[in-house]
């Protein structure tokens, strides 16, 4: 019964930070959360089939309104808490200095030139990716957009489990709580769900995000020293849309 009490706090404690649901805070669950990064794909899997809703209409009704559905969705669902995490990065991105200097920026509450940029780029790429959903077929479209958000959530999970932090703060909490014996379970997970829907697009989708993750996750590494809770945000963003992409490519090709 301890055990299950765990998984439910760790995926209320991921449902209470990775969207926006109504989900009420017990005490232990972020600590639960942390500590089981399997949550990630599993919210990820519920959060993705909430937004995709707006995608049962890709074959009724115009491209356009099934995009702008889809992209409102994705945001009620899940909450732009996420975005800052772009408009960080991309203050941080166009900077002039060392890692130190870079490290301020992030901190800074300033949005400057590069985050405005970075996050309409991102928002219209989601859109576009949207605009590529309501043209596929409704099936197809929704394991798409699902496959994208659980793959960018599985990203975050490796992110907390193999990754190491550039300083104390959120992206620290993820690190210093998880191992990369946790990444065990999620990944079977992950690969389970994958194996049943091969070879649908989703699951190219799902790769997607992974790969879109390793993006901001390698410039964090590299220019910041490690990752923090703005790169955990950026790589969230950016997977999702990256698989979005990628699903539809496939699906196009095929």
């Amino acid at each position: 019964m301890a055990v299950i009490g765990r998984w439910i706090g760790a995926v209320r404690g991921a449902l209470g930070f990775l969207t926006r649901l109504p989900i009420g805070y017990r005490d232990g669950d972020w600590g639960a959360f942390r500590a089981t990064p399997a949550a990630f794909p599993l919210v990820g899997l519920f959060a993705g089939a909430l937004a995709a809703i707006p995608l049962l209409g890709t074959e009724r009704l115009a491209a356009p309104t099934v995009a702008l559905g889809y992209l409102l969705s994705v945001y009620a669902v899940t909450g732009i808490h996420h975005l800052d995490g772009i408009a960080d990065l991309g203050d941080a991105l166009v900077v002039h200095g060392d890692v130190e200097r870079r490290r301020d920026v992030l901190k800074d509450t300033t949005t400057g030139v590069g985050a405005l940029l970075a996050v309409t780029i991102t928002v219209a790429a989601l859109a576009l990716g949207g605009l590529g959903l309501a043209e596929l077929p409704v099936l197809a479209a929704i394991g798409v957009a699902v496959g994208a958000e659980v793959g960018t959530k599985f990203g975050m999970a490796a992110m907390a489990c193999v990754g190491h932090a550039a300083y104390d703060g959120m992206g620290k909490q993820f690190t210093d709580a998880a191992t990369a014996g946790s990444l065990v379970v999620p990944t079977v997970v992950v690969l389970s769900a994958a194996t049943l829907v091969w070879p649908h697009p989703g699951v190219l989708a799902l790769c997607g995000a992974v790969a879109g993750i390793g993006l901001p996750w390698y410039w964090a590494n590299r220019y910041l020293g490690g990752i923090n809770g703005d790169i955990f945000g950026a790589a969230n963003e950016i997977g999702r849309v990256a698989g979005v992409h990628l699903g539809v490519i496939a699906w196009t090709l095929s």
